[in-house]
């Protein structure tokens, strides 16, 4: 039976080692890009936010080093930057722990944090959470996953927050590098009672739930198959990610993009290096 309190992908996390330069950059590949946020202390994180709608990307970064950051941290000297984890949606945090801690593993929270949210009007509230984790260990492809739930929602998708000139409208797909696609599928599948169906190419895809996004595993070549002639300079051949981005008006992508775009095929696309560690590549809606 699938989880009833956790639905599909809500946000990917992109791990940055400087988190006002990553920002800036990723203004700069024409991302509305929300107002530094800082995380409760226990936490030790600090954030930016780049909305779509019905999930988002965050660009996190450490702040101070904790034990609730110290997988982040250890990923950073191990890989680099990229996309560190995957949030789903969560209705209920605590239920959903519960639900796979009666599978047999042992979940991490749930775990009550937030941040200050400076609000279009000049108001200052906040943002709140409540999150769980499956284990540590537990990473398809190299890649955490975990459970958030939005307390404030109102305080997230800020409309004026979800326009971006280089018209990019949501999650199609998270692309996850692995040697072993298919056993990485099948972890994955595991976890969130979801089954895995192989692509032409190889490729191996697991839907994330309702309507939202799909994760993908296959192997860093099938990844440079499916965008020939983007650099993939710096993707870990285990857990190097990439997300497939669906734009409204690609000519107004590649406009904003710059000499940053990369046109592979009918995508077009941001090498890793100018993306902070993840391949960006945009297609039609």
């Amino acid at each position: 039976m699938a989880l009833k309190n956790v639905i599909g992908i809500d946000h990917a996390v992109v791990m940055v080692k400087d988190l006002d330069k990553a920002a800036e950059n990723y203004r700069q590949l024409g991302f509305t890009v929300s107002p530094r946020g800082t995380h409760s202390a226990h936490m030790g994180t600090g954030n930016y936010t780049i909305m779509f709608d019905p999930d988002y990307m965050e660009l996190l970064g450490v702040l101070a080093a904790t034990e609730q950051n110290a997988p982040a941290r250890a990923f950073l000297d191990r890989q680099g930057e990229g996309i560190e984890r995957i949030a789903f949606t969560a209705v209920d945090s605590a239920a959903g722990a519960e639900e796979i801690r009666a599978r047999g593993l042992a979940p991490i929270g749930p775990t009550d944090f937030e941040r200050p949210v400076t609000l279009p009007d000049g108001a200052v509230s906040a943002a709140k959470f409540r999150t769980f984790m499956w284990p540590t260990a537990e990473a398809p492809g190299g890649v955490r996953i975990f459970a958030c739930q939005h307390k404030t929602r109102e305080t997230v998708w800020i409309p004026e927050l979800m326009q971006h000139a280089n018209a990019a409208r949501r999650i199609k797909q998270t692309l996850i590098a692995t040697p072993e696609p298919a056993q990485e599928a099948a972890h994955l599948g595991r976890l969130i009672d979801r089954a895995p169906k192989t692509e032409a190419d190889g490729a191996v895809t697991v839907p994330s739930g309702g309507d939202r996004a799909d994760f993908v595993y296959l192997m860093l070549d099938q990844l440079g198959k499916r965008y020939p002639g983007v650099p993939l300079t710096g993707l870990s051949e285990r857990g190097g990610a990439a997300l497939v981005l669906v734009s409204g008006d690609l000519a107004a992508t590649g406009k904003a993009l710059g000499s940053a775009a990369v046109r592979s095929g009918d995508a077009i696309c941001v090498p890793p290096a100018k993306a902070n560690g993840t391949l960006l590549a945009f297609v039609a809606g």
